[in-house]
């Protein structure tokens, strides 16, 4: 798989999207995910798939179906950069070790500077600002590093109310 990923990465540089995720589903469904700046347009998701089908043709890639698609609202963060680029916004994260008795917080994700450090730990630093679970209670900051994470996601509050009028 991780083949596939370079081979999908290499096929849209210079495309201006990011690739996220590559993923074999069943029934011979090959499902990409793309990101950039700005959004994802349908344009986009064309422009991949058209040359996708192409190289993975030329390299003999088994699928039945291709689906091109945004990551949406609540975008895995995959390496150290997602975990830069979406500072200062609301994450969920499950970490590989339990803290409290909890593996699971949500909160404002703060990259740390790490300036002084070397070595691995040197800008793999975070925060992640919890929040209150009391009206009380102050908010909690909790530290962890990029391997201390299982899995993350973008986890935005979405208002399907609107505005009061």
């Amino acid at each position: 798989m991780a083949d596939l990923f370079a081979l999908t990465q290499q096929a849209i540089a210079g495309m201006d999207v990011e690739l996220v995720d590559v993923e074999r589903a069943p029934l011979g469904l090959l499902r990409v995910t793309i990101d950039r700046d700005g959004g994802v347009r349908i344009e986009d998701c064309e422009q991949v798939s058209k040359q996708l089908s192409r190289v993975y043709e030329v390299e003999d890639i088994d699928y039945k179906r291709l689906e091109v698609g945004s990551p949406g609202v609540d975008r895995p963060l995959k390496n150290m950069a997602d975990f830069h680029r979406f500072a200062g916004q609301r994450v969920e994260i499950r970490l590989r070790q339990a803290i409290d008795s909890r593996k699971v917080f949500s909160g404002i994700l703060h990259a740390r500077d790490n300036a002084g450090e070397t070595g691995a730990a040197a800008g793999a630093s975070f925060e992640l600002e919890l929040e209150p679970e009391g009206k009380s209670d102050e908010a909690k900051v909790l530290s962890f590093v990029f391997d201390d994470v299982d899995r993350a996601k973008l986890d935005p509050v979405l208002d399907f109310k609107g505005k009061k009028r």
